[in-house]
């Protein structure tokens, strides 16, 4: 038995009982063969020789080599996930990672878009009325509205669209229902209709004019080209839109536990994040309601 076959037992333990994305294990998959690579593991000795002096030498030579903190941490918690499995499995004895500390990673707000450049006007009259326009216009409608993964977009099928809500396949195979507006819902229809002239077997609802599933880099400069012409924000990604509505529903008084249901997120923790753009929020409302806090 070798290091690489536990590696790929570890990654086939991923795929199929954690149901990871295969995006999700491919990085694991890169982050592990650094480590094999730079540790020297080419037997089963070595692979359960691992301690904490070899990880935090890891570490350090990450840090040399200009790896931010973020993607040193990201590393270091692929490596931790495969250590604590081969503890499961019987590999390790003790965890080398009690004596690892993880570099400190500084909190970046979420960037978001004023409401007032998404206005519902201003978005649908840059887009055109065919099949391309109509589609690219509910991609960025779907996303603000909704604030699903890029993935969940892609994937949406037909079927997942229902009378006042949208079905959604989250991480993990998990499953949420969105309600939608009945704006939305017309919007879809409209779009639904100039689809089914393409005469396409795709069960997805977003295509190409081919007929073909949409790709990511399609939808990414669906985005781009689009916020670039109506915001100065450097980040122009479909994940932008997510963090816009979540930002929105938080300034506008909906609770955490509802916005942590809406974005599929595991725990609190990762909603909580929000909670500082709202709070921005409320400071200048204060400064300009309070007579106290009102600027001279």
């Amino acid at each position: 038995m070798t290091p690489f076959f536990v590696l790929n037992q570890f990654l086939n333990y991923l795929s199929t009982e954690k149901r990871f994305s295969e995006h999700t294990v491919i990085a694991y998959e890169n982050d592990l063969k650094q480590f094999f690579e730079f540790s020297e593991i080419d037997s089963l000795t070595k692979l359960v020789e691992i301690n904490h002096q070899l990880i935090r030498s890891w570490l350090v030579y990450m840090v040399d080599m200009g790896l931010s903190n973020k993607t040193a941490n990201r590393k270091l918690s692929s490596l931790r996930s495969f250590v604590k499995w081969c503890q499961k499995n019987g590999y390790f004895d003790q965890n080398p990672f009690r004596k690892v500390v993880s570099p400190k990673v500084a909190k970046r707000l979420p960037v978001f878009i004023k409401e007032s450049d998404l206005e519902a006007e201003k978005v649908g009259a840059y887009f055109s009325k065919d099949f391309k326009g109509i589609r690219n216009l509910l991609i960025i409608e779907i996303f603000y509205q909704t604030g699903i993964r890029l993935s969940e977009l892609i994937n949406m099928k037909i079927s997942d669209i229902q009378n006042e809500s949208i079905k959604v396949l989250g991480k993990r195979n998990k499953e949420r229902v969105i309600p939608i507006s009945n704006n939305l819902i017309q919007k879809i229809k409209a779009y639904i209709i100039l689809r089914g002239q393409l005469n396409t077997t795709e069960e997805n609802l977003f295509i190409r004019e081919n007929g073909k599933k949409i790709y990511e880099k399609l939808v990414y400069r669906i985005i781009n080209i689009y916020l670039s012409s109506h915001t100065n924000i450097e980040k122009r990604s479909p994940h932008v839109l997510r963090h816009t509505f979540a930002t929105h529903m938080m300034n506008n008084g909906v609770g955490l536990e509802v916005l942590k249901n809406l974005l599929g997120h595991a725990d609190l923790t990762a909603t909580q994040v929000y909670t500082h753009n709202s709070f921005s929020q409320l400071t200048s409302i204060y400064s300009q309601a309070h007579p106290r806090g009102q600027k001279k």
